[in-house]
């Protein structure tokens, strides 16, 4: 992890908010932070650990973190920026935000903790937390990287069981637990080696020869099954004739009876008819005209009692609505007194308004007489401040017409210089002398280069050309040969006195004869493969002889470069010693003798400008005291001024002052209620005239419309009574049409459940089945063996089939069962086949997990494991330990993972860690942590780490503090950065890069850098 911008508000002294670059600090590899005590210095580490894991240090989770609010501060705010992952890639922010209860002071709400993944300008939000993103816990990210104030031996002080752990959980080495897992493995095997031993027992009769045998009865059933299945078919013939026939003889007597039963409903029957024929007249003729005939007198009733109602209505309307206009008047009288009421209300609201009036005038007059006073004595006392300040601002005027802080900062500057040139000098110096020899290895190589050219050339450029002619001639006589052989593949077509199919000749006088041709291509061939090889090797030495004399200019150049930069910082390192010549300055001795004094010079300034400050603050919050009193004063008698023409003014406004009067001195709650009292009154009036006014509206439209239906009662009345005659008319004429003549027995009908369609549905059915049973009487009848069936003789057929049957099915069952039984024998020897296979392996399975379950057994390999962490942790802090003790000291670990120190100095004889002292334990602790971090950075697969320090020096001597900021210092050439927290002022001289921490009575904490 390496901390890229940190920004804090709200955090303890954090009152405003404020940013610390920490890419300028971190560029410098080593830098500080300083400050005095309490000036927010620790509360840096403390917004780290906030951000990142949410808690802190100082505080606990419950109960304690509303104190880490700044008291002026309504919230708390952090905004983290930093880079993880692996090789430090990855630019995340984490962001924490708390802010106070609105209602309680003390408590604050649940915090705001998030984690985002910046690329770019685009900012993701993560799931993840700090853990998961830089791969430790707080416990081991303050052991490793950021170590609290307090903290830093905390890592040695641990017992061995917890150290153990932690290597565990830091490196991952759970991945070496893997005695669960063996015996998990090891379980399960032995499961599995249980469930095949009870297989293989179940299967422990089965074999070849079971086989043999079962095959063997399998054919003999076979047999039986085929001469059973023959007769029986035989006789199945015979039994299906027979069955049908019994068949259609047991309809045949079915048929008979249901004949029988048919015959004896027939007078049943004729009865229901003529009962159907009598309810379908009356129902469908006579009875809608009498339904008609109960209707209209039903309405006649209606119509004769509405009427008598409305009638005895009328009265008890008239009396009502007259009583209702009587009521409505008075309450009307008593609404017209309104306005008069009112005003008398308004009046009493301004007695209360004067009340109340008078009461802040007699405030505002006591405050006045309280202020003055006060005010004068506070200008007494001012006068006493201006007097001293004014003596102190003498004496520092004294002090600074003395140059002492302008020699100072240019002391300070030429001492920086002093020591920048002196170390530039060295290391230029160092790097002339390292390029001439490189320089004249350059040349070395050069010459050797040259010395590979042979004695006949003077350069490579003549070596080249010479091979370039050699291969062209070579090529020239290769080509003359192969044009001969060519020519040598027609010899055999020359023949003496035939023309030459090349030339045509007829005489051949020299014809070609066959020689080593073949040969010498062969040997140019080879000539020209080697001219080849020399050109490559030309080329390849021009090359690398271009390269060395282009490093040669280059080394050449830089020498150049260095020497006029050496010369000009030999003349600057010159002027300055001349320059501090002339303040009797010339050794870096002399630079610090002249600051010490300065610097005493400057302290004791501070001091009176420190005082100086302290009374201006007392002057200033003084005089902003008696001003606000003076403001308070003229506010007051401002207010009583007011109040006084206020009253004056509502006392003019009342207009029966008579009335008022005897109020004046009542209580503001009497007067309220009564007020209350009397609009409670008139506002129940108007409700009460609006309430009649509505009833009474209601009651003459009721009465209207009882007049209306008086009217309409009357009318339907006599209609009613003209149609029920007709309709009586009618219906004795369609009695005696029908023959219905008896009402009593036409009402019975009318009143009749009888359900029509289903007694026409009955007559209907019966009718029908008489005709079917008739037919099939006469088809069964008709056919041949049905009325002669023989019971007896289908029994004996029937016995015999079932016989025969029976026998089959037993044949046939002992085949599928035998069938069954081969099946299950063969499946069976193949399983047992492979369980015995399988078995095997897993018991050799199992011999190899036991022998490696004994091995894992109780973590032992990973606290082995972890031992090798610890004692590779210890070795690499030796490297530092050994050389801050001066070889005199060395740490070592035991099997039980417990620190020891071997002491030289003591014939190397071995004692407690914790038997150092405590500058012993601090270096102890100090190489034990920058080992830790080293550990952590190779497993990030970092080219850089962060490590923060808090404190921890102050049990040093100079000496040793000097020995460990030297090794400090160091680590920036191991590509390690280093932040040291601390008010030790050695350090702060030694450090360039730092930022200054300073708290300000108003603004809080305020930081300021040592470059700005």
């Amino acid at each position: 992890m390496i901390p890229l911008k940190l920004s804090v508000q709200g955090l303890y002294s954090y009152k405003e908010e404020q940013t610390i670059d920490f890419e300028k600090l971190t560029a410098a590899g080593i830098f500080g932070i300083f400050g005095a005590v309490g000036s927010g210095k620790s509360s840096i580490l403390e917004a780290i650990l906030l951000a990142l894991y949410g808690s802190t240090e100082r505080l606990s989770d419950r109960g304690e973190k509303n104190s880490m609010v700044n008291l002026q501060s309504q919230q708390l705010l952090i905004n983290f920026e930093f880079k993880a992952g692996k090789n430090n890639s990855q630019i995340y922010l984490a962001r924490y935000a708390v802010k106070r209860n609105s209602k309680r002071f003390d408590e604050i709400r649940p915090a705001e903790h998030t984690f985002y993944l910046k690329e770019g300008d685009v900012t993701t939000p993560l799931n993840q937390n700090a853990e998961a993103i830089i791969g430790m816990k707080k416990e081991h990210f303050k052991q490793t990287v950021i170590i609290p104030q307090g903290k830093f031996r905390e890592f040695i002080d641990l017992t061995p069981g917890p150290r153990a752990e932690m290597m565990k959980e830091l490196f991952g080495l759970a991945r070496f637990d893997l005695s669960a897992k063996t015996g998990s493995l090891l379980k399960v095997v032995r499961g599995e080696l249980i469930r095949l031993e009870t297989q293989l027992e179940g299967l422990g009769d089965i074999s070849a020869e079971l086989l043999k045998e079962k095959e063997k009865a399998q054919q003999e059933l076979a047999k039986t099954v085929n001469a059973a299945t023959e007769s029986l078919e035989k006789t199945n013939l015979q039994f299906q004739s027979l069955q049908a026939q019994k068949q259609k003889h047991n309809q045949l007597l079915a048929f008979q009876k249901q004949w029988e039963v048919l015959q004896s409903r027939t007078k049943e029957i004729e009865t229901k008819k003529k009962e159907l024929k009598a309810f379908i007249q009356a129902n469908s003729y006579l009875k809608p005209v009498w339904n008609q005939i109960k209707d209209e007198q039903l309405e006649l009733e209606k119509a004769s009692v509405g009427f008598a109602d409305c009638n005895r209505f009328k009265e008890t309307y008239i009396e009502q609505i007259a009583k209702l206009e009587q009521q409505e008047g008075e309450l009307r009288k008593k609404v017209d007194k309104r306005p008069e009421r009112e005003a008398k209300i308004r009046d009493l609201e301004k007695v209360i308004a004067i009340q109340i009036i008078q009461r802040k005038l007699d405030a505002a007059q006591k405050k006045v007489s309280q202020i003055k006073p006060a005010i004068e004595e506070g200008l007494g006392q001012q006068k006493a401040l201006e007097n001293q300040l004014e003596l102190l601002e003498k004496e520092l005027e004294e002090s600074r017409n003395q140059p002492n802080s302008t020699l100072m900062a240019r002391l300070t500057g030429d001492l920086k210089d002093w020591k920048s040139l002196s170390l530039s000098i060295k290391k230029l110096e160092e790097a002339i002398a390292k390029l001439k020899l490189e320089n004249d290895s350059i040349q070395k190589e050069e010459n050797k280069i040259l010395g590979m050219i042979p004695s006949q050339f003077t350069s490579l450029e003549l070596w080249d050309a010479w091979e370039k002619e050699n291969i062209k001639s070579i090529e020239a006589d290769k080509a003359k040969y192969i044009e001969k052989k060519a020519l040598q593949a027609h010899i055999h077509s020359l023949k003496e006195g035939e023309p030459c199919p090349l030339c045509g000749a007829v005489e051949h006088p020299s014809p070609l004869t066959s020689d080593h041709t073949e040969e010498k291509v062969n040997g140019y061939n080879q000539q020209i493969e080697e001219t080849r090889q020399n050109l490559e090797k030309i080329q390849l030495l021009s090359r690398r002889l271009y390269n060395q004399e282009l490093q040669k200019t280059n080394q050449t150049k830089l020498i150049s470069d260095k020497t006029g930069e050496l010369q000009d910082l030999n003349h600057q390192f010159n002027t300055l010693k001349n320059e501090l010549s002339t303040l009797g300055i010339h050794t870096l001795e002399d630079i610090n003798e002249r600051l010490s004094v300065l610097t005493d010079q400057i302290k004791k300034e501070d001091q009176l400008h420190n005082s100086a400050r302290e009374y201006r603050k007392k002057i200033d919050i003084l005089r902003t005291r008696i001003d606000g009193a003076h403001q308070e004063l003229r506010k007051e008698e401002q207010q009583a001024i007011a109040h006084a023409s206020t009253l004056q003014a509502k006392e003019d406004e009342i207009s029966d002052k008579a009335f008022c009067e005897k109020y004046m001195d009542s209580s503001t709650e009497t007067i309220q209620q009564m007020i209350a009292s009397v609009r409670k009154d008139i506002e129940d009036t108007a409700n009460l005239l609006d309430g009649k006014q509505k009833v009474l509206k209601e009651k003459r439209q009721d009465a209207a419309t009882n007049l209306a239906n008086l009217e309409n009662f009357s009318k339907s009345k006599e209609e009613a009574s003209i149609k029920l005659e007709k309709l009586k008319n009618e219906f004795d004429a369609l009695k005696t049409q029908y023959g219905q003549t008896d009402q009593a027995q036409l009402e019975k009908l009318f009143n009749s459940k009888l359900d029509e369609d289903k007694l026409d549905q009955e007559i209907r059915e019966y009718e029908q089945d008489c005709s079917v049973v008739q037919s099939h009487l006469a088809t069964l009848e008709a056919e041949e063996g049905i009325k002669t069936f023989d019971q007896n003789y289908f029994d004996e057929v029937a016995e015999n089939h079932a016989k025969k049957k029976e026998e089959l099915e037993q044949v046939q069952k002992e085949k599928i069962n035998i069938d069954r039984d081969v099946s299950d024998i063969r499946e069976k020897l193949e399983t047992k086949k492979g369980l015995l296979k399988i078995l095997d392996t897993m018991e050799n399975r199992a011999s190899n997990l036991k022998e490696l379950e004994q091995l894992f057994k109780g973590s032992g390999f990973v606290k082995y494991v972890s031992s090798i962490y610890l004692k590779e942790l210890c070795n690499t802090a030796n490297k530092r330990f050994t050389q801050l003790t001066k070889n005199s000291l060395r740490l070592e670990i035991d099997d039980n993972n417990t620190f020891w120190v071997i002491d030289y100095l003591n014939d190397g004889r071995k004692r407690l860690l914790k038997t150092l002292s405590g500058g012993q334990t601090f270096q102890a602790s100090l190489c034990l942590a920058l080992a830790l971090a080293e550990k952590v950075k190779s497993l990030n697969q970092a080219d850089q780490s962060f490590f923060f320090l808090d404190e921890g020096f102050g049990a040093l001597d100079r000496k040793s503090l000097r020995i460990v900021f030297e090794t400090l210092k160091a680590l920036r050439h191991e590509n390690r950065i280093v932040g040291i927290i601390s008010h030790v002022e050695e350090l702060q001289q030694e450090i360039g890069v730092f930022a200054t921490i300073e708290l300000d009575p108003e603004k809080g904490s305020q930081v300021k850098y040592s470059y700005q």
